[in-house]
């Protein structure tokens, strides 16, 4: 039996699980474990693809439980956090699912892009993993906050469900070799977030997301202009 071609299943595995882990825990309002959970399932989410063009383990069934074990980890989750955040609230119950809005655009964010094949090196949309670490970074920071301004929070719901499925192309942080030339954004991108990260410390976790769309933006932006 050859056992590469299970490795990044296994890690996908493990990516899903730590997707559970991590709605356990934001049902129980632990947002901090949470967040923790969600930055695992994307270390294995990274990792499964890593290993896959490594070991040359491609295989449909990877693509698909890929999408599968996303849709808990980084759709579930934020859904799980923000139900839980708005039930701290003086909301009426039925307020309560809306966070799920966010699961249900997710998933319809991964459908998309299993059939898109203008994805392959980088993104239309917001990617579901950042999302849920957008929401992860935020409930875990600013939950007090949300609490009291409840509404906010549902704004910001219909906003990233939004970015889920648009027509943003939004730039990916995978890195093939550690040239400058081929990889500036990414580099700028990541010196941003660790000054950020060195100023604010956790609270930047959900302001590193931000930037990411709005680096993306300006990029899309900028390049029309020269076509123009």
């Amino acid at each position: 039996m050859n056992i590469k071609k299970h490795i990044p299943n296994t890690l996908t595995c493990l990516n899903l699980v730590s997707g559970c882990v991590a709605v356990w825990l934001a049902f129980r309002g632990q947002f901090g474990s949470a967040l923790a959970a969600i930055f695992i399932a994307a270390v294995f989410d990274f990792s499964d693809g890593f290993a896959a063009r490594l070991l040359k383990a491609y295989s449909p069934v990877g693509k698909e439980l890929d999408s599968l074990a996303d849709v808990i980890s980084f759709g579930f989750t934020p859904g799980a956090l923000i139900f839980t955040l708005l039930s701290y609230s003086q909301v009426p119950d039925f307020v309560l699912f809306s966070g799920f809005i966010i699961t249900a655009f997710s998933a319809f964010r991964l459908a998309k892009f299993n059939i898109d094949e203008r994805q392959t090196n980088s993104f239309i949309g917001l990617p579901v993993p950042a999302n849920a670490i957008f929401w992860g970074g935020l409930v875990y920071s600013f939950h007090n906050f949300l609490i009291n301004y409840w509404w906010i929070t549902l704004i910001l719901t219909l906003v990233f469900s939004f970015l889920l499925v648009s027509e943003i192309p939004m730039f990916s942080l995978k890195i093939k070799g550690l040239a400058w030339k081929e990889n500036k954004i990414r580099y700028i991108f990541l010196i941003v977030c660790l000054v950020l990260f060195a100023v604010f410390r956790l609270k930047s976790i959900p302001f590193f997301i931000v930037w990411y769309i709005l680096l993306s933006v300006f990029l899309t932006t900028f390049a029309k202009k020269l076509k123009s």
